[in-house]
Formats: C-alpha cells, structure tokens, sequence
C-alpha cells in the first residue's frame, strides 16, 4: 500500500465525521431513551395493591417516549425547538407515556396509556427535532448549523452532563498493602447490576486466614464459611476449585482453621445469622443470612438462591488470584491501566436518575390507588392517582443544579460558550471521582494506556490537574452488548462450563470471564481469541466485543482470556495488518474518497478494528508503514489524532516542552471569536463577540474537522520579538496605537437584564409600566427618561449605569404597608431593573414573550 500521509489522514476524518465529535453523549443516550427506560421498567414489573381481601395489582407494560413539546398555560400543546426553549426560559423535554394494565384476580383490564412525567431531551439525539434537519432548515429554526448538540436545556440555560470516570465493574483488581510487618493482599470487586453496586472485598491477613467484607455483613467472614453458605461442603472438592496447584491448595490451610465452627451449609448460614440477627430465632436468622447472601454478595451474577453456585464459583476464582499474587506468580493489577477503567456518559447517569424517580412514581401510585380504592371497589382510572411532576421534577432539578442520586454533586455543568473549541471542548471532558485536596500522585499521571484516547496535554493547571482530562481525537466509546448471548456463543464455540470441566483441562486450560462472568474453561485460549478475532473481522460478531489474553506472566502461573462487551470503555481505531502488510488498500482509499463506501464498511470488512486498552495490550503497533515488520499486528492510522480538540490547534506541538502546550490548550479556550453564528437570537447572561475573527495563517490538519475555520477566534498579527527598550519583558506586550484604532481586537460584550411581571396571591400582579413619583423605591426622573409608554426601553438607546430599563410596579409585600395607607387605597411599590451602575451601552435587542407561567417576560 503505497499511501500518501494526506490519505491516511482522510481516512482518520472519515472516521471523526461517522463518530462524530460529541458522539459518545447522543449514542450513549440513545441507548436510554431506545432499551434503558424500558428495562427500568421492567424491573419493576408490577405492582401489587394491597386492599385486605381485594387482589389487585397493576401490570406495568411498554414505555414510549413522544416528541419535545411545551404545554401551554392555557394546556394547549405544540411542538417546540430549542432556541424557543432558550428564549423563554423553557425546559426542552418529551413526554413519556406508559401502559398500565389492572389485574383484578385473574381478570385483566383494559390496558391505558398514562402519561407519567417528561424526559429532558439532550439536543441532536434521536428524539430531538434538530436530528432529521439539514443545515438550511438548521437556520431556519434559529439554531447554528454547526453547533454539535449533546446538551440539555432546562430552564433555558444549556447544561452538560460531564462523563465521570469510574473504576469498571466487575473485574477482580488485586493489590498489595504493606501495613505492618506483613503485607495484605487484597482483592476488591465492585459487583453491579441495574440499581445497585456491592463493593466486596476479599483479604489474605498476615495471619494467613482469608476473609471476606461485603455490605450488609458487619464483620469479616472467613472465606470457608462463607463458602459453606454457598452450598459448596466438601474440603477437598473446594481446594480443587481455588487451583489443581498444590502450592496455592497449602496456602488455603490457615482459612480452614479459621473456619472450624461451620463445618455445613446450615451451620454457617446461622453463623451469618447470628452477625446479622442475634438474639432472634434460628428460623429468622437464616432467613436473614440467605437474603443478604442473595442479595449482596456479587449481585452481578444474579440475585436467585440457584445463583449461589455460580457465587462460590467466582469466589474460588478471586481467592486463587490472591494466592498467586502472594507467591508471585501474578503482578498486582494497576488500578490506573485504562483497561480497568469505564466512563460513565449521559445515558447511564440518566439511567440511575430515572430509576430512583421511577421508585418514587410507583410507591407513590401504589399509596394513592390504595387510599382510593380502600373506600369502594369501584372502577378507577390509573392516570388520575399518577402524579407526573414525580419524575419530571426530580429530573429537572438534578439536571439544573448537578446534585445527582447517591450525593454526587456537580454532575453537570453549564456549558462553555465562550468560542466554539470550548463549546467542544466542554462536550469531550471527563471527570475523575477522585478527591481534589488529596495528593492522588499516581491518579493524575499520564499512563501509557491513555495513548490515542485522552489528550496528553489538555489538562487544567492546580488542584484538578490531571483529575479532569479530555477525550483524544481518535478515541471512541463502546456502547456495549448484553454479555449473556457472547457466554452462549463461547459455549458452543467449545469452553466448557467450570462444573463439568476436569482436572486435566483445568490444570492445562485457561479460564474464560466475560463481563465478570465466569464462562468457563477453554483448551487453548490464545487460539480461541485469535479465532474470535477472525469471527469479528469477517463481521459474524459484533465490532463492540473485545478480546483480551493474558499469557502466564511467570512460570506456574496461568492464562485467562478476558471478553469486554460492557458500555464506557474508550477504544481507537487501528489498520490491521497480516504478516507485515496492512489489510488497508489504496483501493479502499480511493472508494472513501469517491464516497462509495463508509467508516463502518472497514469496519464490517475488518481491515480496521476498534482496541480497548484491554486488547491493545495483545497488539504490536507501527506508527509508521516504512516500520512494519513481520511481526507486527497493527498499524497507527495518523499519529496526530493522539491529541485532543485544544492541543490540535497548536502548529508543531511535538517541538515545544509539554507545559507550553497545556497552557495553550487551556488558553485556546479562553480566546475570544465567533461562538455561534445564531448569537443575535440568544440569551446567554452573558457573551462575547470579536468583531473581526480571522482564519488562522498557519493552520493543523484537525482543525478543518472541528469546524475552526468556519467559527475562528482571534486575530493574525504581526509580533516584533525584540520591541524598542525592552519594555516587553515578562510577558508584557506593547500594542500598536493605530492598530487598535482601526478595530484590532475589538469585541462586543453581551449582557442580558431580564424582568417578568409576576403574578401574586391574590389576584395582583406587576405592571410594565412608567413608574409615578412618589411612589415607595422610586428613583427620581432622570433615571427613567429612556423607557418608553409600557415600561421598556427602545433599541439602541445608550444607557448609563444606574438607568432604569424596564420600568415595573410591584403590589406592597406586607400588611404593614396597607395598613398605612387604607385611607388612600393600596399602594404601589417601585422594583424596575436597572442598569448596573458599573456599566454603560447600547441596548441591542428586546425581546417581550412569555413564561411557561403566562406572564409577560421581558429580556
């Protein structure tokens, strides 16, 4: 493949352009709004009523999600795109709807469709109006056709849900504590399933007991107890789980003896039974142990008492990687190898939100259907006991202020419209859950694993520094597929399930975890990956899968073969190459160019592959094609893409020293420039405009992907290193007089003052108007000479600070002020807004509409 670097770097756009910029929000949501809401829903399943010897329940059926619309005061509804929604103030969101089914005895209902609260609608997703627009119609509904959507607006104010970076889910982590004389090995897990995440530890103590911490359990248990409880009895059959190897079996010893008080399954369920319950009846304490079994300890592998074998299994699994961490045949697993880790985007984050408030929707349903129908068995309408604001408050507010469930705080944020490369910006970051006032020294470094998917330098200066990070150019974030139908395909592709497996296969074979499920054992699992591989390639699997296997990192120790098919895990693109030649042709390149074929064509036809940090470490990438050799596996796309959107603008970044360009890429997003071109329309409290932006002269390949060319900041000038006398010392600059005259980095800033005439208790409200002297709070008359008969002032007036610009009268607020004057009737009091004394200008726009309450609404 002779392949000019200009192509390779077409085939990169090609790929941002089918990712999109801020595709890993709208996908991510998507993914909610299509499969998230229903199984929240189906969780719940029904809901039983209880009424003495009435049996009634209530089926819960499909959820469906309409089109974005606003109801009226007078509860007419319409449709409603986003700038109407910025304009006044309104919460840009979709109704939902669900089927609800009562069950009286066996006899089922009439099903209704009942209308159960709003959904706010993050821009340019599937729902939203602006995602079937082209750009002409883009600007026919006041919006810029450029503009990347991936946010929400509540309120009218544009929020962002920043992706949080979290330890994944279900995979054993390893790590040694050296506390004392003796280290502990630790391992911990962080069981997760829809709702609800166990963290449950497992430790080997300097007194070679083993021990096991989960919630719900005050104290430690032993690991053979717990074992017992699970229903595995026999001695021997558990050495033989944890490993065939008799060095790792001795090490068992000490958790044998710890364990002597539970020799059965019934003995050590009442030994849970009694940390749980003391002092109760036997039958009440097991009870209490087996639901706290079942529902706490590794709720991933499911919450059933016929799950607790498939429990024990995976328990032996994490006390055999403890072993062979303690007789060094495993390296302890580093918590910062990107393999280990999820992001987590808008559509989880909504998904726990929703399911919380969905709750609070059905207790609230189940109180109002039982005080109803407590009084008479009569027929009942469903949608009259549903009170809707349940959901669409808790929502909007968490949305609106970022307290999220759990106590998070700062979920979201306001979006960055300072230019268009912090619009983007602020669209592709990430946060790190991490403490900011502790030193975390090993968190905030670089990892080798963050190559082509966080950028190296786009990282804020201080106390986030390297806790805050940003998606690279070339990175791409997996949607993820259910893990169960992949254990299906393993199985019939020939892994045998860990309870019919023996001893020779599990002295020989590797085991098989998908998702943190154990599939089982496989013969040979370097081939059985390589073989996936093809399978995945030639298109019969899913491009969301990935393969990972980890070799015996020393003698004695063993392989595992690990299958990622999970949402958040952060993959990039690479050409695949055979024997030293890349599967990329310059035909392929030619077609792309031409338009007949697409990103996902390659994909589908596997000459380029998606790698998570799981897979690459299997991988030996070129960077260049003149450095391929035989041995190689894969080929590096275009270098530059490692970067993200703030460190692309820099000219030779790889010439400066590394701060240099983290300073840049925290200042390209402080520059002033073109934000959007629909800024004569918005309202943001405040905005700036650089009069004459210009194209930079010296451009990046990358910036014509993210559209910098087309929404520039900042201005080509001429720059003198050595000025006269040296007065640009430090950093100072000295500015040519006459170019500031004729409008060199002339700006205009925008602010918005915005009055609404409320209504009150009682029927009185405010009143657009010019205020009468004399009346209480009034100004004096020069500050009132601008505004016009009903209380605004005109376009293009020059204000001064302290000038009243909307004049308004409010009623009094207390008694004691009618009281004073009932000789005279009820008085008026002054509460125009004004200018802030500090400012002056000209008013540019006026805009007069309504809020969602019906009152007049002045901006």
């Amino acid at each position: 493949m002779a392949v000019t670097t200009q192509q390779l770097w077409n085939l990169s756009k090609e790929f941002i352009k089918d990712s999109g910029l801020v595709r890993q929000h709208i996908d991510s949501y998507n993914d909610f709004v299509e499969r998230g809401l229903q199984a929240i829903v189906d969780e719940v399943g029904e809901l039983p009523i209880e009424i003495g010897d009435y049996p009634l329940r209530i089926k819960l059926g499909k959820i469906e999600i309409g089109a974005p619309r606003v109801i009226e005061v007078d509860g007419t509804e319409r449709s409603i795109y986003p700038a109407e929604a910025r304009i006044r103030n309104l919460t840009y969101a979709a109704p939902l709807h669900m089927e609800m089914i009562p069950v009286i005895g066996e006899r089922e209902g009439q099903p209704e469709m009942v209308y159960i609260g709003d959904l706010p609608v993050m821009l340019k997703s599937r729902i939203c109006l602006l995602s079937k627009l082209s750009p002409d119609d883009l600007v026919g509904v006041g919006e810029d056709p450029l503009d990347p959507g991936g946010y929400f607006i509540v309120n009218g104010s544009e929020r962002v849900i920043v992706a949080l970076e979290d330890l994944a889910a279900n995979r054993i982590l390893v790590d040694v504590e050296h506390t004392g004389v003796n280290p502990t090995y630790k391992a911990k897990i962080f069981s997760t399933t829809v709702g609800f995440r166990a963290r449950i530890e497992v430790a080997l103590k300097s007194d070679g007991g083993t021990y096991v911490t989960m919630p719900g359990i005050p104290s430690d248990i032993p690991l053979m107890i717990l074992m017992r409880a699970l229903g595995f009895e026999e001695d021997a059959k558990i050495a033989e789980l944890v490993s065939t190897d008799p060095d790792i079996q001795d090490e068992l010893e000490a958790s044998y003896e710890k364990s002597l008080e539970a020799n059965n399954s019934h003995d050590a369920l009442l030994y849970l039974g009694n940390r749980l319950a003391p002092g109760q009846v036997d039958e009440y304490r097991l009870k209490k142990a087996e639901s706290v079994l079942d529902r706490n300890f590794l709720p991933h592998l499911g919450r059933l008492p016929s799950e607790r074998r498939e429990k024990g299994l995976f328990l032996t699994e994490i006390a055999a990687r403890i072993i062979e961490v303690k007789l060094g045949r495993r390296t302890s697993d580093d918590k910062d190898h990107y393999a280990n880790k999820r992001l987590k985007l808008a559509g989880s984050l909504l998904a726990e939100l929703f399911r919380i408030s969905f709750r609070n929707l059905t207790r609230d349903l189940k109180y109002q259907l039982e005080r109803i129908t407590i009084r008479r068995h009569i027929e009942f309408s469903i949608a009259n006991a549903i009170r809707p604001g349940i959901i669409t408050e808790r929502v909007q507010h968490a949305i609106a202020t970022g307290n999220w469930v759990r106590g998070r705080i700062g979920v979201t944020q306001l979006l960055d419209r300072t230019n268009f490369v912090s619009t983007l910006s602020h669209l592709r970051r990430l946060q790190s859950p991490l403490s900011r006032s502790q030193p975390n020294l090993e968190a905030r470094d670089l990892h080798p694993t963050h190559y082509g998917r966080l950028c190296p330098d786009e990282t804020p200066e201080g106390s986030n520094c390297g806790l805050v990070k940003n998606l690279a150019l070339s990175s791409s974030i997996s949607v993820g597929i259910e893990p169960g139908e992949m254990v299906e395909k393993l199985r019939r592709m020939g892994v045998t399930p860990i309870e019919d497996s023996d001893k020779k296969l599990r002295s020989t074979g590797g085991k098989t975890i998908v998702d943190g499920i154990l599939a089982g054992y496989s013969k040979d699992p370097a081939a059985l990956a390589g073989e996936l591989r093809e399978l995945r390639r030639e298109g019969k699997l899913s491009s969301e899968v990935n393969f990972s296997f980890h070799p015996p990192e020393t003698r004695g120790g063993r392989a595992d073969l690990h299958v990622n098919c999970d949402a958040g895990r952060v993959r990039r693109p690479l050409i695949v190459v055979d024997s030293g030649r890349p599967r990329l042709t310059e035909d392929h390149l030619i077609q792309l160019e031409q338009g007949r074929i697409a990103w996902q064509d390659l994909v589908r036809s596997g000459v380029v592959e998606m790698l998570d940090a799981d897979e690459e470490e299997n991988a030996l990438i070129a960077m260049y094609e003149h450095d391929l050799r035989k041995d190689h596996t894969h080929l590096e796309i275009a270098p530059y893409v490692m970067l993200g959107i703030a460190a692309s603008l820099i000219p030779f970044p790889e010439h400066n020293q590394s701060p240099r360009n983290a300073y840049e890429s925290a200042m390209a997003k402080q520059a002033l420039g073109v934000f959007s071109t629909n800024f004569f329309t918005r309202v943001d409290s405040r905005s700036h405009l650089l009069h004459y932006a210009q194209t930079p002269i010296v451009q990046t390949k990358p910036m014509e992907v993210f559209n910098y060319l087309e929404r520039p900041s900042g201005q080509n000038v001429v720059v003198a290193i050595l000025s006269f006398q040296g007065y640009n010392m430090e950093d100072a600059i000295i500015i040519n007089k006459s170019s500031v005259d004729r409008g060199l980095f002339r700006s205009t800033f925008y602010r918005i003052y915005e009055a609404e005439s409320r209504q009150y208790l009682g029927g009185l409200r405010d009143k657009f108007e010019i205020p009468e002297a004399g009346i209480r709070g009034y100004r004096g008359d020069r500050y009132y000479r601008l505004i016009e008969e009903d209380g605004m002032i005109s376009p293009e007036a020059e204000a001064t600070g302290n000038t009243v610009l909307v004049g308004r009268t409010s009623p009094p607020r207390f008694m004691e002020e009618y009281r004073e004057f009932e000789a005279k009737g009820p008085t008026k009091r002054d509460s125009s807004v004004t200018m802030r004394p500090s400012e002056q200008g000209t008013i540019d726009q006026v805009f007069v509409t309504e809020s969602i309450e019906g009152s007049k609404l002045v901006k």
